[in-house]
């Protein structure tokens, strides 16, 4: 009686059916959150078995090992019903669910091949294992036959119970007596009555374990609810749709021992086996040792021998003469780099970038802490000498903390694959992965996700999200307490509480895995002797994040895409290919008069970092006379900075408007080169250095506590550097003090090395815009040919700049944008409809027989298969034709004629019945005349250009209105967010497209979009709108329009409230008056320009002092003159009267 008393009151169960949110959308468990859970209901072990991948096992691992309780590697993974190479369903079934467990090391590391190979060979809906794969690799697995979606349960539910036996002796077959279990649950439902009773029957014949589970979804039964809106994310569906995806029952939950035995009191060996297995299941994670790559090294050579070698190699490239500095810091790199075990990591990094300077790969000047190397400067991974520079070592490797270095490489965006691609040739393929990431709902969007799932009107959740403030990393809960209004509409409205609520539960839950956009995995052995992946675009992704890859030992690398390296290689082939000469960019001057007057004139467009409002602004303060003055620009301009004053005393002391003082005099050789403002983490590690004889490597570990800003260690820190100080004979106040000072700044401070790195990029950038204006921005439209918008920003750009664009030409033009003297020439492969082949063969028959010379000649030598008729009304109705003398009009006319004749040409010729170009041909070819006929409009022609390449190249239907435009708000300001929601404001520009629907109330609104000369915008008009501007709303139509700015998570829109056609846009004046000028003498003056001047442009008056807007009377308008505007100015003063 004690004993069954004792099972009742303390019953030992251990959950082994339980789903994470790594099972995305599925799962609502936090990991944290179940751990604790798990815990607080007395259980000492848990496992993990998401739906079909392990993304979240090491996570799972860490906190339940944290918190004492035992992890339990599993995965819910899908089996196949027959093949899993099999696209079909068998009998109606896609696939079953099976429990995996990892007993031991061996398991995990099976476990870990079947979900991989379910990845890479049975995705089928979903990732599908088989038995074939099962047999393989079933060692070290312990297998439970799953919920009622199992294959057994299946079965029996269909009454096939003579299948079902066979199956479970099958599986016995497979894992063995010790290794297979059924599965037994109860949510309420009456299919598991059924399954469970078929289960219970074929454990007693074949002598099989039971075990109880609950298929745990989420936490507690109270968060169904919530689990249900997570579900209706993730289909897509509101939770008013009854045919929406739902659990049946509010019973999915981590269940408390005593309730799993009350539900299985008639067989407690089924919760005796849960604890059984999981004292069975022992996996280990190594977060001690690293798995570097073998790198393959010369016979008789060692890692640490190879790599001196190099650098002795190499040295005298870098330094022509070397110094005892260059040398003891090479040896003290050398042995710091030996004695933690990274001689390989150098050389593997070495070797790629080898291979892509070799193969003429852009590779970028160092990125991160890894400029501070002499190392990687003598081997070339950077191009920083960081002696010159004074960049520290140990800021990159620091010997007193063991990591793996992170040296992350830039590579030209369009071959850094080629890069990866060799990568996998050197190290192959099963041990390169690029690395999972997983994108999160964030603040914002979880509210109008969960809004979208309640099925709540737009209108009522736009308002709630709304509130949320725009900074980085907001949270609810941190709006809440931030926002007034926010918390208000909480408080007053119980939907928007419960949409909230709801929001709170799923912000922060994974809703996708997607590829990091760098990162990249190589390992020593087969990737899946580590971890799980899958593939993605026929490559393999780790299903372990960039931290957990690092954890486990394996080298983590990030292969970064710099667009801006494209363009150096491709402006450096635009000046080799038009002016015959060869510019090597490390050769370059560092100071330069051209690049420096145009940086602080403020022409900053297209160099590399300067290009933002903001940036530019602070190179014109600054006046960078060359790349050294480019180093703190980078890293001055971010938030912390900008706030802080740091910027304000950096340019007064760099400008002499402010004496730069240093607390103590060994802070200033420090200190001098920023003007006593502490702007590096460098910085901060020489000053320990210096003030308290900590060494560079003690002084990383504190700068980086001083950022993460852990109080313990700094309080141990700061009685470190306070007697190191008093060693040096430093007041202890003042050592208090610079300590102090220096923790506020590691808020701020920046990498230097990286600083350097891109700097130096920003330098070649402007150097080469300076000199060669056509060649780089040629190669910077190519860039980004495939993004519209940008690419008219650059076309203005280059108007701006006086660099002419010219239109697609068929004897000038390349594929991409190209230098045309001092002009620049669209490419071909901008024009719609000429593909990839016709590209090739127009360029091949230029090359080999020349320019053509007519329509005809164009026709009969290029290959009629793959340059059509399409391709060429394309082609000359963007102007590809004109250099030839004819009209636009006259090659439309006569081109089905042209077309003709060329084919039948062709055809002969291919029939061997006449040569091309024989006297009866050359008479056709005389022939075909052009009519005498009108060239199109100009409007026409422009329209086609738009709609052939994506622009207006020899004109804009807006430069007839371009004075008008000019004094509205310009779109891109509209759309860079800066302006406050519900703003009103004026823009102008054309209608491109106008889509009607009807309202829930049958009147009709608009969605339209208008576009400047550089971007568009979406212009939502309402009915009221609508009606008043029906005839005017249609494409082509250049407009007007005054709203309110809408910001959404989409971007910003406006909301219409006044149309109108830009040739009838009277604009308004504004005439700014100080209360000094309020007075007769002054308004006797302007009524005499209002008369002299008068016409129909409404004027206002703005009283600055006073902030008052007048509207005049009609007889003080103006005629909008340019003689009326400076009437105004010569009595007020520059600037005091503004259109709008």
């Amino acid at each position: 009686m004690t004993d069954k008393t004792k099972v009742t009151d303390f019953p030992a169960f251990a959950h082994l059916h339980v789903h994470t949110e790594y099972s995305l959308l599925d799962g609502a468990n936090r990991v944290k959150a179940l751990i604790e859970q798990t815990k607080a209901l007395g259980m000492d072990s848990i496992a993990i078995t998401d739906h079909g991948a392990m993304y979240g096992v090491i996570d799972f691992y860490k906190a339940a090992k944290a918190a004492g309780i035992k992890p339990v590697i599993g995965c819910e993974v899908y089996l196949a019903p027959a093949s899993r190479r099999d696209a079909f369903e068998v009998d109606g079934t896609r696939y079953y669910h099976l429990i995996l467990l990892a007993e031991n090391s061996t398991g995990y590391k099976n476990l870990v091949k079947l979900v991989s190979l379910a990845n890479m060979e049975g995705m089928y809906y979903k990732p599908r294992i088989d038995k074939e794969l099962l047999r393989e690799y079933h060692e070290g697995i312990i297998c439970l036959s799953a919920c009622i979606a199992g294959e057994i349960p299946q079965m029996i539910l269909r009454d096939n119970m003579e299948r079902a036996d066979a199956l479970v002796s099958e599986y016995l077959e497979i894992f063995g007596r010790d290794n297979f279990f059924l599965e037994i649950q109860d949510h309420g439902m009456p299919e598991e009555k059924k399954s469970n009773a078929g289960l219970i029957a074929l454990a007693k014949k074949h002598g099989v374990g039971l075990v109880a589970t609950n298929d745990a979804h989420y936490l507690r039964r109270e968060d169904s609810e919530f689990h249900d809106v997570l579900l209706c994310i993730q289909t897509g569906k509101t939770i008013d749709d009854p045919g929406r995806m739902r659990f049946s029952s509010d019973d999915f939950y981590l269940k408390s021992p005593r309730e799993m035995q009350s539900l299985f009191a008639d067989h407690p060996e089924a919760l005796a086996n849960t604890v059984r297995i999981a004292e069975r299941c022992n996996v280990e994670f190594d977060f001690e040792h690293r798995h570097l790559p073998n790198f393959p090294l010369p016979e008789g050579m060692t890692d640490e021998m190879y790599l001196r070698k190099l650098c002795e190699d190499n040295i005298h490239e870098r330094y022509p003469e070397i110094t005892t500095e260059i040398r003891e810091r090479l040896e003290y790199e050398l042995g710091i780099i030996h004695h933690m075990g990274f001689d390989s990591y150098f050389l593997i990094v070495w070797d790629f970038i080898n291979y892509a300077r070799s193969q003429k790969i852009a590779v970028g000047p160092g990125r991160g802490s890894a400029a501070g190397s002499i190392v990687a400067y003598i081997l070339g991974i950077t191009d920083i000498d960081p002696l010159k520079y004074a960049l520290l070592f140990e800021r990159f490797l620091n010997p007193e903390r063991v990591t793996m270095p992170d040296i992350d490489i830039d590579f030209c965006y369009i071959r850094r694959e080629e890069v990866i691609a060799y990568v996998k040739r050197r190290y192959g393929d099963d041990h390169v992965a690029q690395i999972i990431t997983f994108g999160t709902m964030a603040a914002k969007g979880a509210i109008r996700d969960v809004g979208r799932a309640l099925n709540m009107p737009y209108a009522d959740v736009d308002r709630v999200a709304k509130l949320v403030p725009t900074e980085l990393g907001i949270t609810l809960d941190k709006a809440l307490k931030e926002s007034a209004d926010f918390k208000k509409l909480y408080d007053e409205e119980p939907e928007v509480r419960r949409l909230i609520d709801f929001a709170r539960d799923v912000e922060g839950l994974p809703r996708h895995s997607s590829t990091h956009a760098a990162g990249v995995v190589i390992a020593r052995n087969p990737l899946t002797d580590y971890l799980p992946v899958q593939i993605s675009d026929g490559t393999l992704v780790t299903e372990y994040d960039k931290d957990h890859v690092e954890e486990l030992g394996l080298l983590k690398m990030d292969f970064l895409g710099l667009r801006t390296l494209t363009v150096l290689s491709d402006a450096l082939d635009n000046i080799k290919k038009s002016r015959g000469i060869e510019v090597d960019l490390h050769k370059i001057p560092l100071e330069d008069e051209a690049a420096s007057k145009m940086l602080c004139e403020g022409h900053t467009g297209a160099v590399f970092q300067m290009e933002s409002q903001g940036m530019t602004n602070l190179v014109k303060d600054l006046q960078p006379e060359g790349f050294t003055d480019l180093i703190p620009l980078v890293a001055l301009y971010r938030p912390g900075p900008l706030g802080s004053g740091m910027v304000k005393d950096f340019i007064d002391g760099r400008h002499g408007k402010k004496e730069v003082t240093y607390m103590h005099p060994l802070l200033e050789p420090i200190l001098k080169e920023t003007f006593g403002v502490v702007l590096y983490q460098e910085q901060v590690m020489q000053i320990v250095q210096v003030l308290a004889g900590f060494t560079l490597g003690q002084a990383d570990l504190l700068r980086r506590a001083m950022g993460k800003k852990k109080h313990a260690i700094l309080m141990a820190q700061k009685e470190n550097f306070l007697n190191g100080a008093r060693a040096k004979g430093i007041d202890e106040e003042l050592a208090k003090t610079i300590f102090d000072l220096l923790t506020h700044f590691a808020d701020y401070g920046f990498n230097k090395s990286h600083s350097a790195a891109y700097a130096l990029v920003a330098w070649q950038t402007a150097y080469l815009k300076a000199h060669y204006p056509q060649e780089f921005m040629a190669a910077m439209l190519t860039s980004i040919m495939d993004t519209n918008d940008k690419v008219s920003v650059y076309i203005d750009l280059c108007r701006r700049m006086g660099i002419p664009i010219l239109p697609p030409d068929i004897n000038a033009s390349s594929v991409s944008f190209s230098v045309d003297g001092e002009a620049i020439r669209f490419g071909l492969a901008a024009v719609r409809n000429v593909g990839e082949a016709a590209l090739k063969n127009l360029e091949e028959v230029r090359a080999a027989d020349g320019p053509f010379t007519s329509l005809l000649d164009f026709c009969s030598r290029i290959d009629m298969r793959t340059v059509n008729k399409r391709v060429i009304e394309s082609l000359i109705k963007c102007g590809a034709f004109d250099s030839l003398g004819a009209k636009r009009s006259q090659l439309l006319k006569v081109l089905d004629q042209a077309v003709d004749m060329a084919s039948a040409m062709q055809r002969d010729q291919a029939s061997g019945q006449m040569g091309l170009f024989t006297e009866e041909t050359m008479g056709e070819a005389e022939e075909l005349s052009l009519p005498e006929i009108a060239e199109v409009d100009k409007p026409t022609m422009l329209a086609w250009e738009k709609d052939i390449t994506g622009f207006y190249i020899t004109g804009h239907p807006l430069d007839a209105y371009a004075d008008k435009i000019h004094n509205f708000v310009s779109l891109e300001k509209v759309l860079s967010g800066k302006l406050r929601d519900g703003q009103l404001v004026r823009i102008g520009g054309l209608l491109t497209a106008a889509k009607r629907i009807a309202t829930k109330k049958g009147d009709t609104m608009c969605f339209a979009e208008l576009e400047d000369f550089t971007h568009s915008i979406e212009v939502i008009v309402f009915p009221r709108v609508f009606y008043q501007n029906v005839n005017i709303l249609v494409p082509e139509q250049a407009l007007m329009v005054q709203g309110k700015v809408n910001l959404t998570d989409d971007g910003a829109k406006i909301l219409a409230d006044t149309i109108c056609p830009l040739a009838e846009y009277q604009p308004e004046y504004y005439i700014t008056l100080h209360e000094a000028q309020e007075n007769e003498a002054t308004y006797g003056a302007l009524k005499d320009i209002f008369a002299r001047y008068h016409g129909s442009h409404v004027v206002y008056l703005h009283l600055i002092d006073r902030r008052q807007r007048i509207k005049t009377e009609p007889q003080f308008w103006l005629d909008g003159s340019t003689a009326a505007e400076e009437a105004v100015e010569e009595l007020l003063g520059k600037g005091t009267i503004r259109q709008r």
